[in-house]
């Protein structure tokens, strides 16, 4: 790829900082420290510069190229996101927060460019004044962000205030519209957490999660006072699950959920991790928990079939469409968008090179993407080739290629060993 005198510059500073600083006393570590975070500023800012010019290019490049004027831009976040080595929505969020910097916050980019305020300080300003138009916007931006040194010695917290009483003043009408809007916003989101933990997070109205919390801390309390021997969290927490889920007891599950396991870790003759789908890898003791608890009842399905390496059997269709048993091996192959570095929940299970291109519906051909990733490789100028041993091969609009390959599932036992005498006497549900 075509590197710049300016990006080769940039990467000797690179160099040059990992090759480590000379500073003797602590004045001069703590003047450094300042230096490299002022540095880290001006650095996101120069990135979300190149990454409007570069949205406004490439949206040149489609208009001219005959794309519809609703899919112009397709495309765009995930090639930045290929060049931050991050997921196509955190890319599409930078792209978003530099171009309104960019055109229409020029005080608060100024000081971002300048070192004085982080990446976070400018997105709060440009989140807090989302709900005004270009002019009252503008009026914001330069009462708060054109006195560089005051707004450098704001917190976060403070300048967050700040913005949102002057965007009252400015337009209460749009505030208070905006804060009304914001309940179509909620939802529920799952992520994982260290030790085989999870984070459950709702986001809801201000009143209902209140009130929600109210009952969780009343009902914890209740217990706590009759001798529950439980931390008031724990009650609280295995009250939640025992409410939404309407079981008797918070360990026992009471809902469908995929483990991909071997079946010599299943049978306790290896301790190879296994993958819970929508989670992730966990401990192959706790996978054995969830298919051994006395309330849950378990199916097991084997779905690979070469003893030496584990790898799941190939498969075919005759439909244009992946569907059935061909789906979900993909996606227990893929486990996650196959795109680098997105991380997202597999959406789509999609052609790597299309029908239309003459690729078949089948094992190799095929990829789990999230729905913005299936999305983006569309756009002109995006080409997708599969690879004889599962990988997938993507070329970019502007030339960058990237290989991917699935994360592989748990080898099964070795023939004739005890796990593999064993697991012969389950029932296997295909």
């Amino acid at each position: 790829m075509f590197e710049s005198a300016a990006a080769a510059q940039v990467r000797e500073w690179t160099a040059t900082i990992a090759g480590g600083l000379d500073a003797v006393t602590d004045e001069e570590r703590l003047a450094m420290i300042r230096g490299l975070e002022e540095l880290k500023c001006a650095a996101a800012a120069a990135q979300a510069v190149l990454a409007t010019e570069f949205d406004q290019s490439q949206r040149r490049k489609q208009r001219e190229q005959g794309v519809p004027a609703a899919q112009l831009g397709r495309g765009v976040a995930s090639e930045l996101a290929f060049a931050r080595r991050e997921s196509p929505h955190r890319a599409q969020q930078q792209l978003g927060l530099g171009k309104i910097l960019v055109t229409e916050m020029p005080h608060t980019m100024a000081a971002f460019r300048a070192g004085t305020i982080t990446e976070w300080a400018a997105t709060v300003l440009v989140r807090e004044t989302a709900c005004l138009d270009l002019v009252d916007r503008r009026i914001v931006d330069e009462r708060l962000a054109s006195d560089a040194g005051r707004l450098e010695r704001m917190g976060v917290r403070e300048l967050e205030a700040a913005a949102q009483k002057l965007a009252y003043q400015l337009d209460p009408g749009s505030f208070v519209a905006r804060r009304a809007r914001a309940d179509s916003d909620r939802r529920v989101t799952l992520r994982p957490a260290p030790d085989t933990m999870a984070l459950l997070s709702a986001l809801t109205p201000a009143a209902q999660g209140v009130a929600m919390y109210a009952a969780l801390t009343g009902e914890a309390d209740r217990l706590r006072a009759t001798g529950d021997p439980r931390s008031r969290g724990q009650i609280m927490a295995d009250t939640l699950v025992e409410r939404v889920t309407g079981q008797a007891s918070a360990p026992a599950v009471p809902v469908t959920i995929d483990v991909v396991i071997s079946d010599a870790a299943l049978l306790a003759a290896s301790e190879a991790p296994a993958w819970l789908d929508g989670y992730g890898p966990v401990p192959a003791e706790v996978a054995r928990r969830l298919v051994t608890h006395p309330d849950a009842r378990v199916e097991v399905r084997r779905l690979y079939a070469r003893p030496e390496t584990g790898e799941l059997v190939a498969m075919e269709s005759g439909s244009r469409c992946f569907r059935g048993p061909l789906a979900t091996m993909i996606e227990l192959r893929d486990q996650i968008c196959r795109t680098p570095w997105c991380g997202a929940p597999i959406r789509h299970t999609d052609h790597a090179l299309g029908t239309d291109d003459g690729g078949p519906t089948s094992y190799l051909n095929g990829q789990g993407l999230c729905e913005a990733c299936n999305y983006a490789k569309q756009a002109p100028g995006w080409l997708a080739r599969p690879g004889p041993d599962g990988d997938i091969v993507t070329r970019t609009p502007t030339g960058l290629v990237h290989t991917t390959a699935p994360p592989g599932v748990p080898p099964p036992a070795a023939p004739g060993s005890r796990a593999e005498l064993y697991l012969s006497d389950l029932v296997l549900v295909v």
